[in-house]
Protein backbone atom coordinates (compact mmCIF):
# COMPACT_ATOMS: atom_id res chain seq x y z
CA UNK A 1 0.00 0.00 0.00
CA UNK A 2 3.16 2.48 1.03
CA UNK A 3 4.82 1.91 -2.35
CA UNK A 4 1.45 2.43 -4.51
CA UNK A 5 0.86 5.81 -2.47
CA UNK A 6 4.19 6.62 -2.82
CA UNK A 7 4.39 6.16 -7.11
CA UNK A 8 0.65 7.99 -7.13
CA UNK A 9 2.04 10.91 -5.18
CA UNK A 10 5.41 10.95 -7.22
CA UNK A 11 3.06 10.97 -10.02
CA UNK A 12 1.40 13.93 -9.18
CA UNK A 13 4.23 15.96 -8.33
CA UNK A 14 6.01 14.92 -11.63
CA UNK A 15 2.57 16.96 -13.60
CA UNK A 16 4.25 20.19 -12.32
CA UNK A 17 8.01 19.57 -11.38
CA UNK A 18 9.87 17.99 -14.01
CA UNK A 19 12.82 15.82 -14.76
CA UNK A 20 14.05 15.71 -11.13
CA UNK A 21 12.79 12.56 -10.12
CA UNK A 22 15.88 11.69 -7.76
CA UNK A 23 14.67 15.23 -5.84
CA UNK A 24 10.97 14.18 -5.67
CA UNK A 25 11.33 10.93 -4.18
CA UNK A 26 13.91 12.74 -1.46
CA UNK A 27 11.42 15.09 -0.71
CA UNK A 28 9.04 12.19 0.18
CA UNK A 29 11.64 10.02 1.65
CA UNK A 30 12.25 13.22 4.03
CA UNK A 31 8.22 13.49 4.41
CA UNK A 32 7.54 10.04 5.21
CA UNK A 33 10.58 10.23 7.86
CA UNK A 34 9.15 12.82 9.58
CA UNK A 35 11.64 15.67 8.83
CA UNK A 36 12.49 19.11 6.99
CA UNK A 37 13.73 20.40 3.90
CA UNK A 38 15.97 23.11 2.78
CA UNK A 39 16.33 23.42 -1.11
CA UNK A 40 19.13 25.61 -1.33
CA UNK A 41 19.68 26.18 -5.31
CA UNK A 42 19.72 29.47 -7.41
CA UNK A 43 16.56 31.37 -8.37
CA UNK A 44 14.26 29.98 -11.36
CA UNK A 45 14.72 26.21 -10.76
CA UNK A 46 11.92 25.43 -9.45
CA UNK A 47 12.09 25.24 -5.48
CA UNK A 48 8.86 26.98 -4.49
CA UNK A 49 6.96 25.00 -7.32
CA UNK A 50 8.08 21.56 -5.78
CA UNK A 51 6.71 22.91 -1.93
CA UNK A 52 3.55 23.40 -3.71
CA UNK A 53 3.44 21.04 -5.71
CA UNK A 54 3.56 18.62 -2.68
CA UNK A 55 1.15 20.74 -0.47
CA UNK A 56 -1.67 19.93 -2.64
CA UNK A 57 -0.26 16.01 -3.67
CA UNK A 58 -0.46 15.11 -0.02
CA UNK A 59 -3.77 17.08 0.66
CA UNK A 60 -2.11 19.44 3.60
CA UNK A 61 -2.92 22.18 5.02
CA UNK A 62 -0.48 24.57 3.85
CA UNK A 63 0.75 28.33 4.18
CA UNK A 64 3.71 30.17 2.68
CA UNK A 65 6.15 32.80 4.08
CA UNK A 66 8.45 35.21 1.88
CA UNK A 67 11.09 36.06 4.19
CA UNK A 68 12.13 39.80 3.92
CA UNK A 69 14.25 41.95 6.37
CA UNK A 70 11.13 43.21 8.07
CA UNK A 71 9.57 39.98 8.50
CA UNK A 72 8.42 39.61 12.42
CA UNK A 73 8.78 36.36 14.57
CA UNK A 74 5.35 36.92 15.23
CA UNK A 75 4.45 36.38 11.89
CA UNK A 76 5.46 33.15 11.98
CA UNK A 77 4.51 31.98 15.93
CA UNK A 78 1.51 34.15 15.79
CA UNK A 79 0.46 36.76 18.54
CA UNK A 80 -1.87 37.35 21.45
CA UNK A 81 -4.31 40.41 20.91
CA UNK A 82 -6.92 41.94 23.45
CA UNK A 83 -10.31 40.81 22.85
CA UNK A 84 -12.35 44.11 24.62
CA UNK A 85 -15.67 42.67 24.24
CA UNK A 86 -14.64 39.22 25.92
CA UNK A 87 -12.39 41.04 28.19
CA UNK A 88 -8.97 38.85 27.64
CA UNK A 89 -6.42 37.94 25.10
CA UNK A 90 -6.59 36.37 22.14
CA UNK A 91 -4.69 34.08 20.37
CA UNK A 92 -4.03 34.86 16.60
CA UNK A 93 -2.61 32.37 14.88
CA UNK A 94 1.15 32.87 12.74
CA UNK A 95 2.11 30.99 9.22
CA UNK A 96 3.24 27.79 11.18
CA UNK A 97 0.00 27.02 12.29
CA UNK A 98 -0.43 24.33 9.53
CA UNK A 99 1.09 21.23 8.33
CA UNK A 100 2.83 22.40 5.72
CA UNK A 101 4.86 25.60 5.92
CA UNK A 102 6.45 26.54 3.02
CA UNK A 103 9.51 29.54 3.90
CA UNK A 104 10.39 31.01 1.33
CA UNK A 105 14.08 32.45 0.71
CA UNK A 106 14.62 31.91 4.32
CA UNK A 107 18.06 33.50 4.63
CA UNK A 108 16.83 36.82 3.49
CA UNK A 109 15.15 37.62 7.24
CA UNK A 110 16.74 38.63 10.83
CA UNK A 111 18.36 36.04 12.81
CA UNK A 112 15.57 36.65 15.30
CA UNK A 113 12.87 36.18 12.66
CA UNK A 114 14.48 32.90 11.59
CA UNK A 115 14.89 31.34 15.41
CA UNK A 116 11.29 31.61 15.97
CA UNK A 117 11.03 28.41 13.56
CA UNK A 118 13.50 26.73 16.25
CA UNK A 119 11.27 25.67 18.53
CA UNK A 120 8.51 24.71 16.27
CA UNK A 121 10.82 22.70 13.91
CA UNK A 122 12.24 20.73 16.64
CA UNK A 123 9.00 20.25 19.05
CA UNK A 124 6.26 21.05 16.97
CA UNK A 125 5.05 23.34 18.88
CA UNK A 126 4.50 27.40 19.27
CA UNK A 127 4.79 29.03 22.84
CA UNK A 128 3.26 32.45 23.24
CA UNK A 129 3.22 34.70 26.35
CA UNK A 130 4.31 31.60 28.45
CA UNK A 131 1.44 29.41 26.59
CA UNK A 132 2.58 26.19 24.67
CA UNK A 133 0.15 25.82 21.27
CA UNK A 134 0.22 22.50 19.59
CA UNK A 135 0.97 22.02 15.50
CA UNK A 136 -1.32 20.00 13.45
CA UNK A 137 0.36 16.61 12.64
CA UNK A 138 1.88 16.14 10.46
CA UNK A 139 4.09 19.11 10.36
CA UNK A 140 7.07 19.81 7.82
CA UNK A 141 8.77 22.77 6.78
CA UNK A 142 10.35 22.96 3.27
CA UNK A 143 12.12 26.34 3.04
CA UNK A 144 14.75 27.36 0.22
CA UNK A 145 17.32 29.80 0.29
CA UNK A 146 20.07 31.20 -2.78
CA UNK A 147 23.18 30.30 -1.77
CA UNK A 148 25.32 32.56 -4.76
CA UNK A 149 25.29 36.14 -3.19
CA UNK A 150 25.04 36.87 0.33
CA UNK A 151 23.82 40.85 -0.22
CA UNK A 152 21.32 41.03 2.02
CA UNK A 153 21.37 37.74 3.73
CA UNK A 154 21.49 36.32 6.56
CA UNK A 155 23.32 32.92 7.22
CA UNK A 156 21.37 30.31 8.93
CA UNK A 157 23.45 29.28 12.39
CA UNK A 158 24.46 25.83 12.69
CA UNK A 159 21.96 24.78 15.11
CA UNK A 160 18.73 25.80 12.85
CA UNK A 161 20.75 24.34 10.09
CA UNK A 162 20.66 21.56 12.07
CA UNK A 163 17.10 21.04 11.82
CA UNK A 164 16.40 20.55 8.54
CA UNK A 165 16.92 16.65 8.12
CA UNK A 166 18.24 16.90 4.36
CA UNK A 167 19.39 19.89 2.43
CA UNK A 168 18.72 19.16 -1.28
CA UNK A 169 19.94 20.71 -4.54
CA UNK A 170 17.56 20.63 -7.75
CA UNK A 171 20.06 21.46 -10.30
CA UNK A 172 19.42 23.19 -13.90
CA UNK A 173 17.16 20.97 -15.96
CA UNK A 174 17.96 19.52 -19.47
CA UNK A 175 17.36 20.99 -22.86
CA UNK A 176 14.35 18.61 -23.30
CA UNK A 177 12.53 19.04 -19.74
CA UNK A 178 13.02 22.75 -20.58
CA UNK A 179 11.37 22.14 -23.25
CA UNK A 180 8.40 20.29 -21.94
CA UNK A 181 8.05 23.16 -18.80
CA UNK A 182 8.00 25.85 -21.12
CA UNK A 183 5.15 23.82 -23.59
CA UNK A 184 3.25 22.98 -20.12
CA UNK A 185 3.03 26.55 -18.73
CA UNK A 186 1.42 28.28 -22.06
CA UNK A 187 -1.85 27.44 -21.34
CA UNK A 188 -2.48 26.90 -17.57
CA UNK A 189 0.24 26.66 -14.71
CA UNK A 190 0.58 22.99 -14.05
CA UNK A 191 0.13 23.27 -10.21
CA UNK A 192 -3.33 24.91 -10.60
CA UNK A 193 -3.96 21.32 -11.76
CA UNK A 194 -2.39 19.04 -9.14
CA UNK A 195 -5.14 17.22 -6.78
CA UNK A 196 -4.82 15.53 -3.44
CA UNK A 197 -3.87 11.69 -4.16
CA UNK A 198 -3.24 11.08 -0.07
CA UNK A 199 -4.62 13.04 3.26
CA UNK A 200 -2.36 13.55 6.85
CA UNK A 201 -3.93 10.71 8.26
CA UNK A 202 -1.90 8.30 5.56
CA UNK A 203 1.30 10.53 6.10
CA UNK A 204 1.19 9.76 9.60
CA UNK A 205 0.60 6.19 9.25
CA UNK A 206 3.71 5.95 6.95
CA UNK A 207 5.71 7.79 9.96
CA UNK A 208 4.79 5.43 12.28
CA UNK A 209 5.52 2.37 9.68
CA UNK A 210 9.07 3.42 9.67
CA UNK A 211 9.85 2.31 13.54
CA UNK A 212 9.15 -0.90 12.63
CA UNK A 213 11.50 -1.15 9.73
CA UNK A 214 14.65 -2.96 10.60
CA UNK A 215 18.04 -2.03 11.11
CA UNK A 216 20.70 -4.53 12.04
CA UNK A 217 23.57 -4.01 14.45
CA UNK A 218 25.34 -3.74 11.71
CA UNK A 219 24.00 -1.32 9.40
CA UNK A 220 23.60 1.06 12.26
CA UNK A 221 27.27 0.71 13.32
CA UNK A 222 28.11 1.57 9.78
CA UNK A 223 25.63 4.60 10.09
CA UNK A 224 27.15 5.80 13.29
CA UNK A 225 30.94 5.54 12.04
CA UNK A 226 30.69 7.26 8.82
CA UNK A 227 29.09 10.49 10.99
CA UNK A 228 32.10 9.75 13.69
CA UNK A 229 34.69 10.03 11.10
CA UNK A 230 33.48 13.94 10.26
CA UNK A 231 34.18 14.50 13.64
CA UNK A 232 37.88 13.44 13.81
CA UNK A 233 38.77 14.98 9.88
CA UNK A 234 41.71 17.82 10.68
CA UNK A 235 39.58 20.04 7.81
CA UNK A 236 36.56 19.82 10.01
CA UNK A 237 35.49 21.72 12.98
CA UNK A 238 32.00 20.48 13.40
CA UNK A 239 31.33 17.48 12.94
CA UNK A 240 27.73 15.99 12.20
CA UNK A 241 25.57 15.61 15.26
CA UNK A 242 23.31 12.72 17.15
CA UNK A 243 20.86 14.31 15.65
CA UNK A 244 22.47 13.75 12.26
CA UNK A 245 22.86 10.56 12.90
CA UNK A 246 19.16 10.14 14.01
CA UNK A 247 18.19 11.66 10.33
CA UNK A 248 20.56 9.21 8.80
CA UNK A 249 18.98 6.44 10.25
CA UNK A 250 15.32 7.51 9.70
CA UNK A 251 16.21 8.67 6.07
CA UNK A 252 17.81 5.02 5.35
CA UNK A 253 14.91 3.63 6.71
CA UNK A 254 12.66 5.73 4.20
CA UNK A 255 14.91 4.67 1.36
CA UNK A 256 14.10 0.81 2.03
CA UNK A 257 10.49 1.56 1.86
CA UNK A 258 10.35 3.22 -1.32
CA UNK A 259 12.51 0.70 -2.32
CA UNK A 260 10.00 -1.97 -1.78
CA UNK A 261 11.78 -3.35 1.64
CA UNK A 262 11.42 -3.44 5.14
CA UNK A 263 15.00 -3.52 6.00
CA UNK A 264 17.93 -1.46 5.79
CA UNK A 265 20.84 -2.25 4.03
CA UNK A 266 23.69 -0.17 3.50
CA UNK A 267 23.60 0.89 -0.05
CA UNK A 268 19.94 2.93 1.71
CA UNK A 269 22.63 4.57 4.17
CA UNK A 270 24.91 5.28 0.76
CA UNK A 271 22.27 6.79 -0.99
CA UNK A 272 21.07 9.39 1.83
CA UNK A 273 24.60 10.13 3.49
CA UNK A 274 25.51 13.93 1.93
CA UNK A 275 21.71 15.06 1.56
CA UNK A 276 21.64 14.34 5.23
CA UNK A 277 25.18 15.02 6.44
CA UNK A 278 26.76 18.04 4.04
CA UNK A 279 24.73 20.70 5.50
CA UNK A 280 25.63 19.55 9.19
CA UNK A 281 29.74 20.31 8.42
CA UNK A 282 31.55 23.14 9.35
CA UNK A 283 35.03 23.34 7.99
CA UNK A 284 38.36 24.86 9.10
CA UNK A 285 39.42 28.26 7.07
CA UNK A 286 42.32 25.45 5.97
CA UNK A 287 39.88 23.62 3.81
CA UNK A 288 38.82 26.87 1.74
CA UNK A 289 42.91 27.35 1.05
CA UNK A 290 42.57 24.06 -0.14
CA UNK A 291 39.99 23.55 -2.07
CA UNK A 292 38.34 21.35 0.00
CA UNK A 293 34.08 21.24 0.67
CA UNK A 294 31.71 19.30 2.25
CA UNK A 295 31.37 16.75 -0.21
CA UNK A 296 34.84 15.78 -0.77
CA UNK A 297 35.07 15.36 3.08
CA UNK A 298 31.95 13.15 2.82
CA UNK A 299 33.24 11.05 -0.35
CA UNK A 300 36.82 10.34 1.34
CA UNK A 301 34.87 8.93 4.17
CA UNK A 302 32.71 6.64 2.24
CA UNK A 303 35.63 5.32 0.44
CA UNK A 304 37.25 4.71 3.31
CA UNK A 305 34.83 2.99 5.78
CA UNK A 306 33.64 -0.30 4.34
CA UNK A 307 30.28 -1.40 4.72
CA UNK A 308 28.95 -4.56 6.15
CA UNK A 309 28.87 -7.38 4.19
CA UNK A 310 25.94 -9.20 3.62
CA UNK A 311 26.90 -12.07 5.81
CA UNK A 312 27.25 -9.37 8.42
CA UNK A 313 23.93 -8.06 8.37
Amino acid sequence: MIVEQSKKIIAEVNKAFIGKNDIVRKVLMTIYAGGHVLLEDCPGVGKTTLAVAFSKALGLSNKRVQFTPDTLPSDITGFTMYNRDKGEFEYKEGAANCQLLLADEINRTSPKTQSALLEVMEEHTITVDGVTHNLPAPFICIATQNPSGSAGTQALPESQLDRFMVCLSIGYPSSENQMKIINMQRNVNPVDTLRAVTDAQNILDVQNYLASVRMSDAVLEYAIKLCEETRKDKLVSLGVSPRGVAALVKMAKASAVLNERNYVIPEDVQSVFFDVCAHRIVLRPQARVEGVDAVNILSKITSQIKPPSASER
